[in-house]
């Protein structure tokens, strides 16, 4: 997600949300995309806009979606390390299942004209729980896709990303 908000915002976009549960990491990204911008000389400072909320909570996802109203969500607030997950599969489940299927859901009903799902290689052949579970998210976001299509006027689809470098779920610092 971080390294996503970095490239669009060299596109100059009119605003870019950043909603994240965890408030230093939030914190973080703001500050590293303000001071990318002046770098851009990109003085629209009200650009970037950070909300704290869980992909989970159904009332935080749709009042944000209905005071914003983004044309484009990137979700890419998903559970990536194996172990973790493996140890807290239900938590595992409720992230990237649920929280997916929330947000989707919010979407459609806010019209966002795009949803893109950031996915995982690791979702093609699950052979642990963090797999299984983005695919499982995968296959509802199609399912609800498939159902809705008649009135739907968001475009979802799903990207599979592997290994991105410095990401939260990079395996590189492990190797380091």
């Amino acid at each position: 997600g971080s390294e996503l908000c970095r490239q669009i915002l060299r596109l100059k976009p009119k605003k870019i949300l950043l909603v994240e549960l965890n408030e230093y990491a939030l914190y973080s990204i703001q500050t590293e995309l303000e001071n990318m911008q002046k770098l851009l000389m990109n003085n629209d400072m009200n650009c970037i806009v950070p909300l704290l909320a869980s992909v989970q909570d159904e009332n935080r996802i749709s009042k944000i979606l209905d005071t914003w109203q983004p044309s484009t969500i990137y979700h890419a607030a998903a559970y990536k390390h194996v172990p973790l997950v493996e140890y807290n599969l239900s938590e595992g489940v409720k992230n990237n299942v649920f929280g997916s299927l929330v947000l989707a859901k919010a979407a459609i009903k806010n019209r966002v004209s795009d949803f893109v799902m950031i996915s995982t290689d690791k979702a093609v052949r699950p052979t642990n729980a963090m797999g299984a579970s983005k695919r499982l998210a995968e296959m509802s976001l199609q399912a609800l896709f498939a159902n809705s299509q008649k009135d739907n006027k968001t475009k979802i689809s799903m990207v599979r990303f592997g290994n991105v470098l410095n990401s939260s779920g990079s395996v590189i610092p492990l190797f380091k």
